[in-house]
């Protein structure tokens, strides 16, 4: 019997071989693969799917460690994707883990050539750099899903889904629907988008500890990245946790998989 007969067989019993076939066919590319990109992209992989690309610019830092699934005492100071698409392949041995530690910005946008994936999913924090995500997105044929701010949460019960416009209580979504706004543009198309209207306050105490755990002695990576630290330009560092984060990761998986299911039904 094949490794893939054996890893997906409970899979092929709820969805059928035409669906599972489906979901092996898709292209599939995630931006961002921190506490809710690395579990959608888990999700996806144990599901079924085998072709993935990911995409971070970030090293495992020690602060990842309490909600990133790649992320453990022995794996900070690694390249992000390069982490996760180890841990990918021990599930499925032929999935296709493309890894790019990679910005997507303005300078880089083009190279992602998004019109070649089935869905493009958007898990990053940089509020220029996902406003560029989405109009980029929504131009192709690709469906794509949008995750909204994860951090500063804690009832699972009151994660959702809503299309762009209609996502209520979440900063980041405001935020970026106020810069659509004044930018005069909206996005192409509709779309969905997983939030929360939790809001709770930080409690602790606002510092950094990942410099002090970060190892010296490597090398890994694109060099003109191995100083680059994202925590560093935001303006404040959210508190968050597993349960929430890998909700929304499980969420978006979950739009992705439904969709595939639905469209192979009709």
């Amino acid at each position: 019997m094949d490794i893939e007969q054996g890893i997906f067989n409970r899979t092929e019993r709820l969805v059928g071989e035409d669906i599972l076939q489906s979901l092996q066919s898709k292209r599939v590319i995630v931006f961002g693969v921190g506490g809710v990109g690395s579990w959608c992209v888990e999700a996806l992989v144990r599901s079924g799917v085998r072709h993935i690309t990911i995409v971070d610019s970030d090293k495992v830092a020690i602060s990842n460690v309490n909600r990133q699934l790649m992320a453990t005492t022995k794996t900070v100071g690694r390249v992000k994707v390069d982490a996760l698409k180890e841990h990918l392949l021990d599930i499925n041995p032929h999935a296709d883990i493309t890894a790019l530690q990679m910005i997507f910005d303005e300078t880089t946008a083009e190279s992602f050539h998004l019109e070649e994936y089935d869905y493009i999913v958007d898990a990053i924090d940089s509020l220029r750099d996902k406003l560029l995500l989405i109009e980029c997105a929504c131009r192709t044929k690709a469906k794509f899903f949008s995750s909204m701010g994860a951090a500063l949460k804690m009832d699972p019960t009151k994660i959702e889904v809503a299309e762009f416009w209609k996502v209520k209580g979440c900063p980041l979504g405001a935020a970026l629907r106020h810069k659509f706004r004044s930018l005069k543009r909206r996005p192409a198309r509709k779309f969905l988008c997983v939030f929360s209207q939790e809001l709770l306050p930080n409690l602790g105490p606002d510092n950094s500890v990942d410099a002090a755990f970060a190892p010296t002695d490597t090398q890994e990576g694109n060099p003109e990245l191995a100083h680059h630290d994202w925590n560093a330009r935001k303006a404040q560092i959210n508190g968050s946790l597993l349960h929430i984060t890998g909700i929304f990761g499980f969420t978006l998986a979950g739009l992705i998989l439904k969709d595939i299911y639905n469209k192979s039904k009709e």
